[in-house]
């Protein structure tokens, strides 16, 4: 990737009086609980709040309308465009209100384990917390790397900043900008830190394909004999947590790129869902929470200092970020051979989709392109049911170019790789949520465990419902019971008419992708 020439006000606002840079976790979390920005638990961690944003703002988020990209863009409900105007007057109104802070932060590293396709970077925050989070979360550089790094892309992160929506042109106080251009991210109005880690991603996501990389949402870690798994999902369904295997090496939990070399991590840390978390059910991730490790929204007792995982009070959405060296088993530098095997994660509430099934090449490509979990009841204001969700490539609020461009990079790898492709149901089993049980976390690992292990290759299976999905009869640990989803109910016709409304909803879903090939409709999505 080709560097760019800093700006003139980047190097004033680098140079400035107040510009504190590449400090230390030890001096950034001194900072940060000096200055009331964040507290120290009982663990070493510190621990922030973001106020009324505790997760991310999609519909202010927004892509400079600039000639370089305009029609590579997949313009729509997620990439809405700005004028340049309207980014000038931004950048230049954050520039003057950075310029005023006391104290300003700025980490310098890399996106991209692969040094051949990694993206430098530099990150200015007002906040110590936001500038720890992101030298966990980014690659950080050598000393040496460090003398010679030169940023291709800079995130300007001014929380404090608010704009005004009849003067600035943005649809409320909160906005955030990408120039590709520039080679600028704005952030202003919110102080969730997740907006900074997921600019960058939505970056890689429209330059590596440029460069015939396959950039994914998705967790990845490695076997003993080099064997590398990758778990696409949405946020809930199991990501990060059944990546966090004791018995592979993890590269990473949530971004990756898939060259002709391999798979590599786009990032140098995780960003953990932190509900409900404990010690028995994720012992890496929670053992990870440790001195220089961020929990962002966590609720923590005054006194002890003990943080309560339980407690939603302030957001459903709690967090950990940690490094990836926070844990033990890892790859490092993050970088691992071609996948042998991919699963797709899908939290299906409506207890219709089987626990584990194996996919054909045009089944992965429909079930990719859909990226299907669910809503469930209380989760948002108004949902009573639960609700189907689809994300493109597991992951649409992050892709600039049209879902095709990844999907049929996808089909091609699978083909060169031989990879084996599994759909896992981490949701419902014996009925919808409210009447079935959700699938025990033991059995889900027992099944991927089974899938890595090559004990599926060959199994006999049976082809349920009108997914025409092939569902193994047989999974070492696993009763055979819950493993096809109709006989787990007690009324067989009840779960047959649930299965047909979810399948409509697949097939309503997928008519807006016009350019997909017939063949993918017709042997990879449900039986009409």
């Amino acid at each position: 990737m080709n560097s760019v020439n800093t700006s003139n006000e980047l190097n004033d606002l680098l140079n400035g009086q107040n510009v504190h840079i590449q400090l230390s976790v030890p001096q950034l979390v001194e900072k940060a609980t000096s200055r009331g920005e964040a507290v120290l638990t009982s663990t070493g961690a510190v621990k922030a709040e973001t106020g009324k944003y505790t997760g991310r703002s999609p519909k202010d988020k927004f892509f400079v309308e600039e000639d370089i990209s305009k029609d590579k863009i997949d313009w729509g409900s997620v990439n809405f465009p700005i004028s340049s105007e309207i980014f000038s007057s931004l950048y230049n109104k954050v520039i003057n209100h950075l310029k005023l802070k006391d104290e300003l932060y700025v980490f310098k590293g890399f996106a991209g384990a692969d040094k051949e396709s990694r993206l430098s970077l530099q990150v200015f925050t007002e906040y110590a917390w936001h500038n720890l989070f992101v030298h966990q979360l980014f690659i950080r550089p050598t000393e040496e790397e460090l003398t010679s790094h030169e940023a291709q892309f800079t995130i300007l992160c001014a929380p404090s900043f608010k704009a005004d929506p009849a003067i600035d042109g943005t649809n409320s106080e909160t906005f955030i900008i990408v120039s590709l251009e520039k080679r600028i991210i704005l952030i202003g109005g919110t102080e969730y830190a997740g907006e900074m880690k997921k600019s960058i991603f939505t970056i890689m996501n429209y330059l590596l394909p440029e460069q015939g990389i396959l950039s994914m949402h998705c967790s990845s870690n490695v076997g003993e004999k080099g064997d590398v798994a990758l778990f696409f999902g949405l946020s809930g369904t199991g990501k990060t947590t059944l990546s966090a295997d004791a018995d592979r090496k993890l590269i990473g939990d949530d971004e990756h790129g898939w060259s002709d070399n391999g798979v590599f991590n786009i990032e140098g840390g995780c960003y953990a869902k932190a509900i409900n978390l404990t010690r028995e059910n994720e012992p890496q991730i929670f053992d990870a929470i440790r001195f220089g490790s961020v929990l962002e929204n966590v609720v923590v007792d005054p006194e002890t200092r003990i943080a309560d995982y339980d407690d939603i009070s302030l957001t459903e959405n709690t967090r950990a970020a940690y490094p990836l060296q926070a844990i033990d088993n890892i790859v490092d530098p993050s970088v691992a051979g071609h996948p042998n095997t991919i699963i797709f994660l899908t939290a299906d509430a409506f207890g219709v989709l089987p626990p584990i099934s194996k996919l054909t090449k045009e089944q992965a490509m429909y079930h990719f392109l859909s990226g299907f979990t669910s809503k469930l009841a209380g989760t948002e204001r108004g949902i009573t049911t639960p609700q189907a969700t689809f994300s493109t490539c597991f992951g649409s609020p992050f892709l600039p170019l049209p879902a095709t461009v990844y999907a049929e990079m996808l089909g091609k790898k699978i083909d060169q790789h031989n990879a084996q492709v599994f759909l896992v149901n981490t949701g419902w089993t014996g009925g919808e949520y409210g009447v079935g049980k959700r699938m025990k976390l033991s059995y889900t690992r027992a099944m991927v465990r089974a899938a890595l292990k090559g004990q599926l290759d060959n199994v006999k299976t049976d082809s349920g419902s009108v997914f025409a999905l092939a569902i193994p009869t047989e999974v070492p640990g696993v009763p055979s019971t819950v493993l096809n989803p109709r006989d787990a109910w007690a009324d067989p016709l009840a779960y047959d008419k649930k299965a047909n409304e979810l399948a409509n909803q697949f097939r309503e879903n997928f008519n807006k992708f016009g350019s997909v090939s017939e063949e993918i409709v017709s042997k990879g999505g449900p039986i009409n």
